[in-house]
């Protein structure tokens, strides 16, 4: 037998979605199971259920004046038949909860090269959703609570049956008065606008161990957003980028840089104080210092994450030669020249070019 959406509505057929609604409610109140215990009420609350859920689509609505939907009485499409099949028909699950957990955040965090050495404690800011303080995460305006769905009946969900080729078949749909929560918000709270919680920035102190490196991350469980509902945070995730310093970089757990001097130290050696990044060095260089030199100052580098100890601080040494002499500094190196009698430039066996030697060195 087919069924008319709109007479079962008591409703004409252009009439609009509020007109609809309306129409569907009183009928609900009046014919659902818990308050009316007439014979055939049931069925006709089934019937006013599925004419709703028709109507207050406009596909199905368009697919049902062009003649497509053949209500209680047909088969209806094929993929409603799978879709019945292996839907969730059975017995209710229960309303769902209007808590839910807060998406995990990933905050990016630059560092300076300095602070990795040892570690340090920083203080981020964080633009996040935070609980509600006016609610609580109730969603309700305060002094007010939800009341149980009139649809539903605070289960959530709407029961209907179907005749298919595979015979009756009975679905399950969420509630569309209340949502599938089985209640129903007449006075949202005016500060989160009944989503119990808000957006707002929070600064948070975070000790950045000593040895991370760009790239990697550190894990803060429940530090995340705050979920719908005033439910449980979820994780945030920050990813660290060392920023670059001037003077010196980093290889590993160690830190290098290059120390320039005159050719006159490098010939007779030399000793000098340095700025580290921790600190003051002395760095004592060797006569006869050659450019590619590496100087190794012990346990000066960074703190190792996965470990014990320290890596190195290690200095290339770059000669510098002098490109203009004076007329008696001329004089000294034609001096020299004579004690010396250095050897003519010549070819030396084929071996690394110099930059690549020093950046192996240095770097290893």
């Amino acid at each position: 037998m087919s069924v008319d959406h709109y007479e079962v509505l008591g409703v004409s057929r252009d009439a609009n979605a509020d007109t609809i609604k309306k129409s569907y409610r009183k009928l609900a109140r009046e014919l659902h199971p818990d308050v009316n215990q007439e014979a055939g009420a049931e069925d006709r609350f089934k019937l006013v259920t599925h004419a709703y859920e028709v109507l207050s689509d406009p596909q199905q609505r368009a697919q049902y004046d062009r003649g497509g939907d053949q209500g209680f009485g047909g088969f209806g499409p094929f993929g409603d038949i799978f879709e019945n099949f292996f839907g969730g028909g059975g017995q209710s699950q229960g309303p769902r909860s209007r808590r839910e957990r807060g998406q995990d955040a990933l905050l990016r965090v630059d560092v300076d090269l300095k602070d990795v050495i040892f570690g340090v404690n920083q203080d981020i800011e964080i633009d996040t959703a935070v609980l509600c303080e006016t609610c609580e995460g109730s969603c309700s305006a305060p002094g007010s609570s939800p009341r149980t769905c009139d649809i539903c009946g605070g289960s959530g969900s709407l029961q209907r049956t179907v005749r298919s080729v595979l015979g009756n078949m009975v679905t399950q749909s969420p509630c569309g008065s209340c949502r599938g929560f089985g209640e129903v918000i007449d006075n949202p709270c005016p500060t989160c606008a009944g989503q119990g919680r808000v957006r707002a920035s929070r600064t948070l102190s975070v000790d950045i161990p000593g040895g991370i490196e760009t790239g990697q991350r550190i894990h803060l469980p429940g530090q995340g957003e705050v979920g719908h509902g005033g439910g449980p945070a979820g994780d945030l995730y920050l990813e660290f980028t060392v920023r670059g310093d001037s003077v010196y970089s980093r290889s590993g757990d160690d830190i290098v840089a290059t120390l320039e001097m005159d050719m006159i130290d490098a010939i007779e050696g030399a000793s000098v104080t340095l700025d580290a990044l921790d600190g003051e060095v002395t760095v004592t260089v060797k006569p006869g210092a050659q450019s590619a030199d590496v100087i190794t100052v012990k346990n000066r580098g960074v703190t190792k994450l996965r470990g014990n100890g320290r890596g190195d601080l290690r200095f290339g040494v770059h000669v510098l030669t002098p490109s203009k002499l004076s007329s008696k500094e001329s004089d000294l190196v034609a001096k020299l020249r004579e004690l010396r009698k250095p050897a003519a430039p010549r070819l030396a066996g084929a071996q690394q070019g110099m930059f690549h030697k020093f950046r192996d060195r240095l770097f290893g």
